[in-house]
């Protein structure tokens, strides 16, 4: 299968409450970027996407299923507030407060995002679903780019994805400054739509 170099703008929807909700965006100044067969997005999302050529607008559904599942109330963890302080014991309110979302470790090691809930004065409640879990997922856009990809933009992003950075970043969007390169947050949304 041939790995494919493509950059779309959309925006996504879900339905809440009988109303079409913007979830994300991604404008063609700031365009997604992917490269097909990595595992980069949603396999549903690179199936829908690899059909059209460029220039092509979409509108298409992801069910809930075939996106981040059904949300799991097992997933909503209370923890001790004092897991949030620092060595100086002072807890960390710049990055707990509600609506945020931080990177965690595990007792493994391994990394993870999850979602701060409530703050209370000696809990956080945390959230491991992920934020459109639970949602069928409405994308609207238009492919921007898709091409090949080139074996350097393929060995960028695969580094991108397993923790490195692999020089200037253009596999994941842009330098690494503020972002977490690989993982393509950017700024307020976090781009989760197709992890």
């Amino acid at each position: 299968m041939e790995n494919k170099y493509i950059t779309v703008a959309y925006k996504l929807y879900a339905i809440t409450d009988g109303e079409k909700d913007l979830l994300e965006e991604a404008p063609a100044e700031h365009p997604f970027q992917f490269i097909s067969g990595l595992g980069y997005t949603l396999d549903r999302f690179e199936k829908e996407i690899l059909a059209l050529n460029k220039g092509d607008r979409f509108n298409f559904t992801i069910p809930c299923a075939e996106a981040y599942g059904e949300r799991d109330e097992d997933n909503v963890r209370q923890l001790s507030k004092s897991v949030f302080c620092g060595p100086d014991g002072k807890f960390d309110s710049d990055n707990i407060f509600e609506g945020n979302i931080i990177m965690m470790n595990d007792g493994e090691g391994h990394r993870f995002y999850a979602n701060v809930g409530e703050v209370t004065d000696d809990k956080v409640v945390i959230d491991l679903n992920h934020p459109h879990a639970g949602k069928d997922l409405i994308f609207e856009g238009s492919v921007i780019e898709m091409r090949d990809a080139t074996n350097r933009e393929i060995e960028e992003i695969v580094k991108a994805m397993t923790g490195g950075c692999g020089g200037g970043c253009e596999g994941c969007g842009g330098g690494c400054g503020d972002h977490e390169c690989g993982d393509h947050e950017c700024g307020d949304h976090g781009c989760g739509h197709c992890r």
